[in-house]
């Protein structure tokens, strides 16, 4: 019962503040174009602070884990290929490999897996580490696979547009946060305390922000022509990536918190930027949209499950 009350008192604050959010949107608290401002605001602003106070503060020799940050990696790139080869050999329709890949791969890592570490263990802990190890793997396998898959005129080649995919990273507001913080962390220096506390003050909104702001954009009108693959990529989603990566994860001595943020990380549900990217980039935004939908509905119980299956071996 206790296990229960642990998995329960972990994920459910979480997603309760999502679902007011939705409400909130419903009763018209927030209008459609405010919850994109508010959205972009909370990628370029609060979360990328959030990173920098946690790593400008924190002791590099000792949080600095290459091994976890490895694992990240390793397991968002070789899920990433393993989606694609499978989705090359079994999908039929061209057209919608691309928004099925990368659906079925790119989730809301840093905004879920801050906020479920921060609210077990009371720190973000190795969340930022995670945050910072995969969206640049997410941000240039998304603009690859789409433009690969992109619904493009006859007879026209699909270019890997290395450039932008260059671009797309070195100019994500989350990695020029940690890139900020690191000479803060590597030469001990110390944030004066008044612009400390201003960001100390925009990072304590960024979490519940963006758990809000999360649930405000969320729409049941979102549809799919195609139930089955959207059905297939949100097991994938929520379901058979963790049930790969996760236990490989314990089997490398990874705990507690490194453990959850390495979990949420491969269970979180298909972020609301897919649905974005697909629609800017000519692929199927109806297909991801369903994506999107299903596997934000059912992450709730499965990250639950898993939370309660970690906590009855005693590994968080």
């Amino acid at each position: 019962m206790d296990t229960f009350l642990f998995s329960i008192n972990a994920t459910l604050p979480v997603f309760l503040t999502i679902v007011i959010g939705y409400i909130l949107k419903r009763f018209g608290f927030f209008s459609e174009e405010f919850t994109v401002a508010a959205d972009r605001f909370t990628f370029r602003v609060t979360l990328p602070v959030l990173l920098f106070t946690d790593i400008a503060t924190s002791d590099l020799s000792g949080d600095y884990d290459i091994k976890f940050m490895l694992f990240c990696m390793g397991a968002s790139c070789l899920a990433f290929f393993i989606i694609w080869g499978a989705a090359v050999l079994c999908i039929k329709d061209r057209s919608k490999i691309g928004a099925f890949v990368m659906a079925s791969f790119r989730g809301s890592a840093a905004v879920l897996g801050i906020a479920l570490v921060k609210n077990i263990y009371g720190s973000t802990g190795l969340a930022p580490l995670m945050v910072v190890s995969v969206v640049p793997f997410y941000n240039a396998f998304s603009v690859i696979i789409l433009t690969l898959y992109a619904d493009r005129e006859e007879g026209t080649e699909a270019k890997i547009p290395f450039g932008k995919i260059i671009k797309e990273i070195v100019t994500n507001p989350l990695i020029l946060a940690v890139a900020a913080a690191l000479p803060f962390t590597f030469f001990h220096i110390t944030i004066p305390a008044i612009p400390m506390k201003v960001l100390q003050n925009l990072a304590a909104i960024a979490t519940p922000f963006a758990l809000v702001i999360l649930g405000a954009g969320f729409t049941f009108k979102a549809a799919s022509k195609r139930p089955d693959l959207t059905a297939i990529a949100t097991f994938i989603k929520v379901a058979l990536l963790p049930l790969i990566f996760v236990p490989l994860a314990v089997l490398f001595g990874f705990r507690n918190e490194a453990l959850v943020a390495i979990a949420v990380m491969l269970a979180s549900p298909s972020t609301v930027a897919c649905y974005i990217m697909a629609r800017n980039m000519r692929n199927d935004s109806r297909l991801v949209s369903g994506i999107v939908m299903t596997t934000t509905l059912i992450s709730p119980v499965t990250i639950t499950a898993m939370i309660f299956i970690l906590r009855s071996f005693e590994l968080i």
